[in-house]
């Protein structure tokens, strides 16, 4: 293809040549890197598995926190609600429990880690306002028997135990 009269040529090719090489193990490069940097979701959700426990719930009732159906996003009036819990919360050593419920309509499985990424949810809005991670608990998810007030079964409690 080329004589050895065309040297410029040559030195073109391998320059072209070498740069697709480079721009190609840069970029698989890059996409390695950043497969290696991102978290884990399953892990994060088997670490936090083991901080549920079971227990009944013995103490202070502090706040109630309701969500919107299927919903574990914190609008502003449950942000307003934890507001007001954070003095109560702060001004004590006792350990704090956090507990999602949920209703029986639907599948079980499912309204049980909607319950929990409710509890994690609080927990972590805890956290993010300073609270000590130690004091902060996880009960269980737990379904809501009763009167069937829907509102009710999307809620989580913050209490305050021994």
């Amino acid at each position: 293809m080329l004589d050895d009269s065309d040297d410029g040529a040559r030195v073109g090719v391998w320059v072209a040549v070498g740069l697709i090489a480079f721009l190609l193990f840069g970029l698989i490069g890059g996409l390695a890197l950043r497969q290696m940097h991102k978290p884990a979701p399953a892990a994060a959700v088997v670490a936090d598995e083991a901080l549920f426990i079971d227990g009944a719930l013995v103490g202070e009732r502090v706040a109630v926190i309701y969500f919107g159906v299927g919903e574990s996003q914190l609008d502003g009036q449950a942000q307003a609600t934890l507001q007001g819990a954070v003095a109560v919360l702060a001004a004590g050593n006792r350990r704090v429990l956090i507990s999602g419920f949920h209703d029986a309509s639907g599948g079980a499985a499912l309204n049980a880690e909607l319950a929990k990424a409710r509890a994690l949810m609080v927990r972590d809005w805890l956290r993010g306002q300073g609270h000590d991670p130690a004091r902060l608990a996880l009960r269980k998810p737990e379904t809501t028997v009763g009167d069937g007030n829907d509102a009710e079964a999307r809620r989580v409690e913050i209490w305050l135990v021994d």
